[in-house]
């Protein structure tokens, strides 16, 4: 953990687009630098908020560059490293320690469902491609691989890999890892709505979806989870929850995008097949952000 220093809250930035869906790369620079100004301890991009597997190879690397300039070492930036094959996210990682990333937060191979070895040793080669450190990216429900405590016991013996990031929802599975690895790994939370439980259970760091939104909060949040003052976390995670719970949706993107555009951070356009929500799924957002900002604690936490 000395080696990384990865702590506190790292949204999972947003990906900008244009009109006609191309990439708008000073749009997503400028989500990044708010995001860094208001207090966020790091970054991860082009993960699944990211829609990382909506970009092409080039375009990929060029978000990361984009990120790397405007977090100019301010905070870390974590690239999601999210493919097809094990080449390709060799690839992928060796690029990334060329741009300047400072992390690589690594997925399962998209589409296979692989077995737990063939996962293990997916993980494990795209650890030997370069030598950044490897946050390894557990999200059974979204993803269809579940990356056990003992399959994270296999990659003890990577270096590179120092991080966990669990998003199953299951948070005894924080206590197993802790119990079978001891502290060879940094555990983060990957999922919003178990974040306060999830740092009771030991982890220091937070991937989170709605800090894209509401940055000081979620920020003030994990501090004081961080602190042992679950009192006053807990009235802040009970305001905070109706939108939280919009991170463990299948359509956490378009979720996410729609409250940052409607806290004027960023714009809600995903890439097809993402659509943006419409009807009555999308009055439900609406009507939760009405509701959140009506009771929004009052506080320097909304001086935005």
């Amino acid at each position: 953990m000395a080696r990384i220093g990865w702590r506190g809250v790292f949204p999972a930035v947003t990906t900008q687009f244009r009109e006609e869906f191309s990439l708008d790369l000073a749009a997503t620079q400028k989500v990044i630098d708010g995001l860094v100004r208001d207090g966020v301890a790091g970054l991860v991009v082009c993960g699944t908020v990211g829609e990382g597997t909506s970009l092409s190879a080039e375009e990929k690397r060029r978000v990361l560059a984009a990120a790397v300039e405007t977090a100019a070492k301010r905070v870390p930036v974590i690239a999601g490293v999210a493919e097809y094959t094990t080449a390709m996210a060799c690839d992928l990682a060796r690029d990334c320690r060329r741009i300047g990333v400072d992390g690589l937060m690594v997925m399962p191979a998209m589409v296979y469902s692989a077995k737990p070895a063939e996962t293990v040793v997916h993980f494990r080669t795209v650890a030997e491609a370069s030598d950044l450190p490897v946050m390894i990216y557990n999200n059974p429900p979204i993803y269809k691989t579940d990356v056990t405590p003992e399959m994270l016991a296999e990659l003890a013996s990577c270096e590179t890999v120092v991080c966990i990031k669990e998003s199953s929802g299951a948070t005894a599975r924080l206590a197993d890892i802790r119990r079978i690895m001891g502290d060879r790994l940094v555990l983060f939370c990957g999922l919003d709505d178990v974040v306060v439980e999830s740092i009771m259970l030991g982890c220091v760091g937070w991937v989170s979806g709605l800090s894209n939104a509401f940055p000081h909060e979620g920020n003030r949040l994990f501090e004081l989870a961080a602190a042992g003052g679950f009192d006053e976390a807990r009235q802040l995670y009970d305001w905070f929850m109706p939108l939280l719970h919009l991170d463990a949706r299948a359509d956490l993107v378009q979720c996410i995008k729609l409250c940052e555009q409607i806290m004027g951070r960023g714009s809600e356009r995903t890439r097809p097949p993402r659509l943006p929500l419409a009807g009555a799924e999308r009055a439900h957002v609406e009507r939760l952000m009405k509701e959140a900002l009506a009771t929004r604690p009052a506080s320097k936490l909304a001086a935005e």
